[in-house]
């Protein structure tokens, strides 16, 4: 496991948007255990607060990922990012047909509309040398019948702008993620009571025949920060799912 000694992350500052939970959490962690300074961002206050505590971050803040504002806000007092990550998004699932357009928009504002602002935000700020991670997710591969149209071409979306963006913000790199089933909150939040039941179907079809952890999802995150060589690529950690 990298440590703080050997980690080109050691005494570097690190955002992570998305970063109280899940995912984000189990980066903001092993990155912190690699000597970072890792500030998380989330939708919820209180939650924030406890994920910086309890797992001994630098620091926490609070922002609606869909106003500008509030991500200018909670970016002005930082000197220097040298890895931002960007993990917000909910799980925006409708129809086109009868779902709220607003509602379904939410997709995009969430997740491409947000690195925009973000990265606008702290312009210079963020070190040439440094890098940024975006998230994608299993359905810009494998999009299905189940409301989720939407929420797949934002995330085929996030790719195709982490490509353009390590041209236009080169030599910082840029990288996305796209994680498969992870076990994480968001899936109980998503499933409510018939998560269990969705799990162990899910497991019989998946190559692995187990979902991911977040841990894991969490150390793909970290590599991107740490690898100086990966650039406008797309990490699949799905544990093949994509395949089947």
């Amino acid at each position: 496991m990298t440590t703080s000694s050997t980690s080109t992350l050691n005494g570097n500052t690190v955002v992570i948007f998305g970063g109280t939970s899940g995912i984000g959490l189990a980066a903001a962690a092993q990155a912190t255990a690699a000597g970072a300074k890792v500030i998380v961002i989330g939708s919820d206050e209180g939650r924030a607060e406890r994920a910086a505590i309890d797992n001994g971050l630098h620091g926490w803040r609070a922002a609606d990922v869909t106003k500008s504002e509030t991500i200018d806000a909670v970016l002005k007092d930082i000197e220097r990012v040298d890895h931002l990550v960007l993990l917000a998004g909910s799980f925006v699932a409708g129809k086109i047909v009868d779902s709220d357009v607003g509602y379904l928009r939410r997709a995009f504002d969430e997740r491409v509309w947000s690195a925009v602002h973000a990265i606008r935000a702290l312009g210079d700020r963020l070190a040439e040398d440094g890098s940024i991670t975006l998230i994608s997710g299993a359905l810009a591969d494998r999009p299905n019948a189940y409301g989720t149209a939407i929420l797949a071409s934002a995330s085929a979306a996030m790719e195709a702008l982490g490509r353009g963006l390590a041209l236009e913000l080169a030599p910082r790199r840029v990288n996305t993620i796209s994680p498969g089933p992870i076990d994480t909150p968001i899936l109980s939040r998503t499933l409510g009571d018939g998560r269990d039941a969705y799990v162990e179907g899910l497991k019989k079809n998946l190559p692995l025949h187990r979902l991911g952890t977040a841990a894991e999802a969490g150390a793909a995150v970290v590599f991107l920060m740490e690898n100086g060589w990966m650039n406008g690529a797309t990490l699949n950690v799905d544990g093949g799912a994509r395949l089947v």
